[in-house]
């Protein structure tokens, strides 16, 4: 059952919480993205069949969603932690394992809310992310790190590479063959969401 959910402040999500849910895991956005991602969408789907509830939420309001505010990760990591703390004070998701699913510029504000709240989150999940946007907070993340990227996407994986070498905790990189930034090449997508339910099944439960 997928309810509406409005994180502070005044920002909209779409929580989803099996009846047998063994954790939940959170979505940040990229840039130009919102909680209608059909991507995150298809992949907050097979996380759901693996039993984990799911909160897809907006990071920035409509007004706020252009220039230069997309690329603000100080902004986005704080309204990351703030649906955290809301899905803490939920009776349905209080006493969950939480991880974080980032794609795009929402890969660097959820690593850096992992590293500001090691022993809230378990674990973390990057789609064609960039890592390297989270700065210094790399080397305070501890939580186990899955980076996704692209075959095709050269810089991106290039950036995700070097990012990779100073985090703090566990972590690996896995690269779908063919695929491009936005995953459409056929497989890629349903690849990306089998290999982060693997890596929160592992890590998070």
């Amino acid at each position: 059952m997928t309810v509406p959910l409005t994180v502070d402040p005044g920002l909209q999500g779409d929580l989803t919480v099996p009846s047998d849910a063994i954790g939940v895991v959170v979505f940040a956005h990229g840039s130009g993205s919102s909680r209608h991602s059909a991507r995150n969408i298809a992949v907050a789907r097979e996380l759901q069949d693996n039993r984990f509830a799911t909160l897809l939420f907006d990071l920035l309001s409509p007004d706020e969603d252009h220039g230069d505010r997309r690329f603000d990760i100080d902004l986005l990591t704080e309204r990351l932690r703030a649906a955290m703390a809301e899905l803490a004070r939920r009776a349905e998701t209080a006493g969950l394992p939480l991880g974080l699913f980032g794609a795009s510029t929402g890969a660097a504000a959820a690593l850096r809310a992992a590293a500001a709240e090691p022993e809230r989150v378990r674990a973390v999940v990057s789609r064609g992310g960039r890592p390297d946007l989270a700065g210094d907070a790399l080397g305070q993340v501890r939580s186990p790190t899955l980076l996704i990227v692209g075959a095709r996407d050269e810089d991106v994986l290039r950036l995700n590479q070097s990012a990779a070498a100073k985090l703090g905790g566990r972590h690996d990189i896995e690269i779908v063959a063919k695929a491009t930034h936005l995953f459409k090449e056929p497989g890629a997508l349903e690849r990306v969401a089998q290999l982060a339910a693997s890596w929160f099944s592992e890590y998070l439960v």
